[in-house]
């Protein structure tokens, strides 16, 4: 097959993916939306098939599409890799990162994290995946996101995880709720309050329910979310308490929210790196992974770390 496009039209093409209509993506472009969907056409021309399915109200990938998207995501990503390795050394260096996070090291632990590297790397555009476990992991394996950064479970053979910290699921409470006070609380105290769990597709949820199989809660929770940050808000807004890891919390003293351990048992989950076993990372990824080490322990209290071993230089 005869090439008839070029990078720019996989570049569109990536944006419009990403951002999920030809308003956002021209501008994220710095196109026309006309412009945008010349390129769009002139490469399904090329290619032969449809990629999106175009309706008034949205845009949406067709099964070819879904197949074409992590390819062009890894093509435009080693193209990324190739020139930031030949301007390796020259200051203020530019380029593209992924990373896929669950959303709760997302919401308090990462922004401090890219906020640091953003102060060394001004020039380079980071794009933050917060996703749920399993997707964070497909992401990794498809190249879509240069690493992952997810608590231990059902991995996938080519995904390598390197294990960062050991944190403990604690009740988090506004500062005004009776448990506030306390040491610690039970799970069995746990469940005799106002509390909001999780749904049953979450990755804590199912880590929540192995650990505790034997402890049935004397009544059911007063609201349901997907995400350890929703939970959090509801909490805030005196719905109730929540179990949550300790990496979900904001560091240092919050006006309104703190934290007791759970005990009884104590319950902890594993966070680590997860990656593309055999693929190297790019010199700025690695940077961002040597942060994201460095960073873990003073800004996450509760937790206990261990050296990582390196695999990538």
């Amino acid at each position: 097959m005869s090439i008839n496009f070029d990078l720019n039209d996989l570049q569109a093409f990536r944006a419009l993916v990403e951002h999920g209509s030809f308003r956002a993506a021209a501008e994220a472009v710095f196109i026309s939306q006309s412009a945008l969907s010349r390129r769009i056409d002139k490469l399904e021309s090329a290619l032969g098939v449809r990629l999106f399915e175009r309706t008034t109200r949205r845009v949406r990938l067709t099964t070819p599409g879904r197949t074409f998207a992590p390819r062009v995501e890894r093509l435009l990503n080693e193209l990324d890799d190739a020139l930031i390795g030949v301007s390796d050394n020259a200051p203020g260096r530019h380029g593209r990162l992924t990373v896929a996070c669950v959303p709760s090291a997302a919401y308090y632990f990462m922004p401090t994290v890219i906020a640091t590297f953003k102060q060394r790397y001004p020039g380079v555009h980071i794009r933050l995946m917060d996703t749920s476990a399993g997707t964070v992991c497909q992401a990794v394996l498809d190249g879509q996101a240069d690493f992952g950064l997810s608590f231990s479970g059902s991995l996938d053979p080519d995904i390598e995880f390197e294990w960062l910290v050991q944190e403990r699921y604690v009740a988090a409470c506004r500062r005004d709720h009776p448990l506030a006070s306390h040491r610690s609380v039970s799970w069995a105290d746990f469940y005799a309050w106002d509390y909001i769990s999780l749904d049953k597709v979450s990755g804590n949820r199912l880590l929540l329910d192995q650990a505790l199989a034997h402890a049935t809660p004397s009544r059911p929770s007063v609201c349901e979310t997907r995400h350890v940050t929703t939970m959090l808000g509801m909490v805030e807004a005196g719905l109730g308490i929540a179990a949550v890891p300790v990496m979900a919390l904001p560091g240092g003293a919050h006006p309104i929210l703190t934290s007791v351990p759970l005990v009884e048992p104590e319950v902890v989950r594993q966070v680590g790196i997860i990656k593309r076993r055999g693929r190297m990372l790019t010199p700025l990824a690695a940077a961002l992974e040597a942060l994201v080490i460095e960073m873990k322990g003073p800004q996450v209290a509760g937790t206990e770390s261990r050296p990582v071993a390196r695999t990538c230089d």
